[in-house]
């Protein structure tokens, strides 16, 4: 499958076996476990860039949660393999949001959607405008 078509363009994918543990008494990945899906992702889209988020954190900048959503769609079971297509929708003045979509082996069947908004903070967890090296990574 192609990327869709109002997907943003700064992506990237993430691919992930589930394991036992990602998984509840039913038999399916547990509901908060699609937050900690989406985190791998937008880290290694970061890591792409070519920055770690370790290192964003070292220059001073941390980038906290402040709003998340997931539509579950379809149940995914243990030791399936998904791929999370992460992008970055919208750039704020002190803020950054997050896209996500959750999709089986071949790409065929969308799991989730998702999305996280981000403050952009100073060490002291003080709202600062985003820094513009932190835009020209994407």
């Amino acid at each position: 499958m192609a990327r869709t078509a109002d997907f943003p363009a700064c992506d990237s994918w993430y691919s992930h076996f589930i394991s036992y543990g990602e998984t509840d008494a039913m038999g399916v990945v547990y509901h908060a476990e699609y937050l900690h899906l989406f985190e791998r992702a937008r880290s290694k889209l970061i890591r792409e860039s070519g920055m770690s988020y370790a290192e964003t954190e070292r220059r001073g900048i941390m980038l906290p949660v402040r709003e998340a959503q997931c539509r579950y769609r379809v149940p995914i079971r243990y030791d399936e393999e998904i791929h999370i297509h992460v992008g970055i929708e919208k750039w704020g003045r002190a803020s950054v949001d997050f896209t996500y979509e959750i999709w089986n082996r071949d790409k065929t069947v969308l799991h989730s959607t998702g999305m996280t908004s981000h403050a952009c903070v100073n060490l002291e967890g003080k709202p600062v405008r985003v820094p513009d090296w932190l835009k020209n990574l994407f």
